[in-house]
């Protein structure tokens, strides 16, 4: 099981995704995703979830509410995923690791090819977080 950080990232009522380039399991390339990554031993999930978003976003971002904890198994890992709200004045589009972005509504969020593991997150936003993405 991997502990994994990721950012709901909010810019003038709408979500920021981000999409994967090339990886080692096909099911998780060139998919969007919610930016993060591994939580790191001497790290709380906000201290992670900041470092994440410096490296691979060049962001210095306030890490806000807790939203939701999931868990998912791949075909070759299992994760559990600790999301984030976080509020973004302005984004510059840099890409350190990430194939493209798309600013989009919740609903326009549906037209695009999301990991697995993010799709239960796409839901609650759906329902208890409506008011922000509006």
């Amino acid at each position: 099981m991997i502990e994994v950080v990721a950012a709901v990232i909010e810019l003038d009522g709408k979500l920021l995704a981000f999409q994967r380039g090339a990886a080692k399991y096909d099911y998780v390339s060139f998919k969007y995703e919610f930016p993060g990554g591994k939580v790191e031993s001497n790290e709380n999930f906000p201290e992670a979830l900041a470092r994440e978003l410096a490296e691979e976003l060049g962001l210095n971002a306030n890490v806000g509410e807790h939203i939701t904890t999931v868990v998912h198994t791949y075909p070759n890992f299992s994760i559990k995923m600790h999301c984030f709200l976080v509020k973004l004045e302005k984004f510059n589009g840099e890409l350190r690791e990430h194939a493209n972005f798309a600013h989009v509504s919740l609903e326009e969020a549906d037209s695009l090819d999301w990991i697995e593991a993010d799709k239960p997150v796409l839901q609650i936003l759906r329902t208890k977080y409506s008011h922000v993405f509006s």
